[in-house]
């Protein structure tokens, strides 16, 4: 059996796993949308937001409803690492004639495809229901909204590879995601726009890898101009140049042959 075919069988056989957990699939696809339909109406409605570049609060909030959804992903799909490596499966895997990495790059894929079905699903069922601007056209600005969803997961892959060769639990791996994702998550521009933050939070935005991701998804379908926004070229750069980073470091720390993984 080649590498390919080996990576490609794994990428299979999590895909399959993770269609099986229906819960798992559903909660990450309906708690995002669940929170666009209550937090974008009730804010739109009741507080009316005038500080938005186009004014309305539930289209602004799409880009960090698809972030969203791709934290969650990343989180929940990597964890099968935790289950094959506690049933002994990823001791059977990594003793295999493949290179470990062949192995890692399998799951990995697995996880990035699912991510981006699942953010794109969220963005696909949310855009009939509120005002896009699609200053570059629908197909051109959905094709943008594709690329940064596709680097934006490949980097949570990356991350959630790191983290989980590098923690015995899964507890402690679903707090420490939590605890490094969704304070970045808050300050991204996901929920409010970052130009009236202090500028601690300001600097700390644009230190935040997320913050590239929801700009190039906001000016990808929301946006009616440029003003106000980071800008696609600096925004792809960014998200670009981060991605391939933390997806090498995902995949530099060969997992040991032990119950704990280390």
């Amino acid at each position: 059996m080649s590498a390919l075919t080996a990576m490609t069988t794994m990428a299979e056989r999590e895909l399959l796993n993770i269609a099986r957990s229906r819960s798992q699939l559903y909660s990450s696809i309906l708690t995002p949308l669940l929170f666009l339909v209550f937090l974008g109406n009730g804010v739109s409605s009741g507080l009316q937001p005038a500080n938005l570049a186009a004014g309305n609060f539930t289209a602004y909030l799409v880009a960090g409803t698809v972030v969203m959804t791709s934290v969650f992903s990343s989180t929940f799909s990597s964890a099968s690492y935790f289950r094959d490596r506690d049933n002994g499966v990823l001791r059977l895997l990594l003793s295999t004639p493949h290179h470990p990495r062949v192995i890692l790059l399998g799951k990995s894929l697995a996880s990035l495809v699912i991510g981006v079905v699942q953010a794109l699903v969220v963005l696909v069922a949310a855009a009939p229901f509120v005002e896009f601007e699609w200053q570059h056209g629908v197909l051109p600005g959905f094709a943008i909204a594709v690329s940064a969803v596709v680097l934006l997961n490949l980097m949570l892959t990356g991350l959630a590879q790191a983290f989980a060769s590098r923690i015995q639990s899964m507890q402690g791996f679903h707090l420490l995601m939590n605890l490094a994702l969704f304070p970045l998550l808050f300050f991204s521009g996901a929920f409010f726009p970052i130009d009236g933050l202090p500028v601690w939070l300001r600097v700390m935005a644009f230190a935040n890898p997320l913050t590239y991701a929801v700009d190039a998804m906001q000016l990808a379908t929301y946006a009616a101009g440029g003003e106000g926004f980071i800008g696609l070229p600096f925004d792809f750069a960014v998200l670009g140049t981060v991605a391939v980073l933390v997806y090498a470091l995902g995949l530099s720390r060969i997992p040991r042959l032990t119950q704990s993984g280390q």
